[in-house]
């Protein structure tokens, strides 16, 4: 059996999850009378203190939504370069919201107020309307990299000053939750919106939450029907959501110790040139020039682990809940023994 670390979403749900699922009671949601997705949806907006929730199919979902219902046609954006929202949403801000992008480089696809400040766009004619702010938490291509609430209070700062809404790409917020010990509440006092993802680390099969304002979360279920995301007996699937936040959210400080052995276990290699700081369940590494990621990957794969590049000479590893010790060990075993494929 081969060792998954392409993502933290190749997990299967525990016998647990399943039990609860397969007794779970379930209506019509689109009714609005599926007794476990209303749970879910009010369970989630009260842990981060906020007024109202919807659950959707995917984190893509949630923040394409969450983009619409903030702008208007033609308003701008800001957002890191390396932003899961532009770079792997198919250009959903363009399709959906008909709305442009700015694009700052922060450091490891972190913004900083300054950067929000310097990319607001001027009050002319001939720009767009800066509108709206998203950052991610934790980030995907800065290796899993996250926030500090006083970070993230300063750039809400300049939102306020100029009239911004801010939004938080939070499929992987629990994975910062668990290492900083900051409160969720603190987060649904400082964002407008949140979204954060069930199927990554809490190990659900599928699912994310939209978290905001009862008036925000009106208007983004309707543009949730009007995209085709209206879904009726969901309350199986909002039964492993309830689950995950009760059982699987302290449990991802072993995904992150994990990570941080397989960083040691990759220093040692010398093919690897780089390891991107390790913080959470996210290991990037680069490799020497002439190693091509995918000839690595490719070399990885017959060797029973799967992984994914992440650049020319990146590869991505990720832990998740199925990702064990007895597996950390295999892999070991396989690192030392070499991948190196020459180009």
């Amino acid at each position: 059996m081969s060792i998954d670390l392409r993502s933290d979403t190749v997990t299967k749900p525990t016998p647990a999850m399943l039990e609860a699922m397969f007794t779970a009671e379930v209506g019509d949601d689109v009714l609005g009378d599926d007794p476990t997705v209303k749970a879910l949806e009010e369970k989630a907006a009260r842990l981060f203190g906020m007024e109202a929730a919807l659950f959707c199919t995917s984190g893509t979902m949630t923040n394409q939504l969450a983009i619409r219902v903030h702008t208007r046609p033609g308003n701008d954006v800001i957002c890191d370069q390396l932003s899961h929202v532009y770079l792997y949403e198919g250009g959903g801000i363009a399709v959906n919201s008909l709305a442009s992008v700015s694009l700052p480089q922060g450091e490891r696809g972190k913004l900083t107020a300054t950067l929000v400040r310097d990319h607001i766009q001027p009050d002319d004619l001939h720009k767009p309307v800066t509108r709206l702010v998203c950052l991610e938490n934790t980030v995907n291509k800065g290796g899993g990299c996250y926030y500090k609430l006083p970070e993230i209070a300063a750039i809400r700062q300049v939102c306020d000053e100029h009239g911004l809404r801010l939004h938080l790409d939070g499929a992987r917020l629990f994975n910062a939750l668990v290492e900083t010990g900051e409160n969720p509440e603190a987060y649904g006092a400082l964002f407008d919106s949140i979204s954060i993802c069930l199927s990554k680390g809490l190990g659900c099969p599928v699912g994310s939450l939209l978290l905001g304002s009862a008036e925000f979360i009106k208007q983004a279920r309707r543009f949730r029907k009007l995209m085709g995301g209206g879904w009726r007996q969901a309350g199986y699937l909002a039964a492993a959501g309830i689950y995950a936040l009760d059982h699987h959210v302290n449990r991802l400080k072993l995904d992150h110790a994990r990570a941080r052995r397989i960083g040691q276990m990759l220093a040692e290699l010398p093919e690897v040139e780089e390891i991107y700081p390790i913080e959470t369940n996210i290991v990037i590494f680069r490799l020497s020039e002439n190693i091509l990621a995918a000839d690595y990957v490719a070399t990885l794969a017959s060797k029973g682990i799967l992984a994914v590049t992440f650049g020319k000479h990146l590869v991505r590893f990720v832990t998740h809940l199925d990702f064990t010790d007895e597996q950390l060990g295999e892999l070991e075993l396989i690192l030392k023994k070499g991948v190196v494929t020459q180009s």
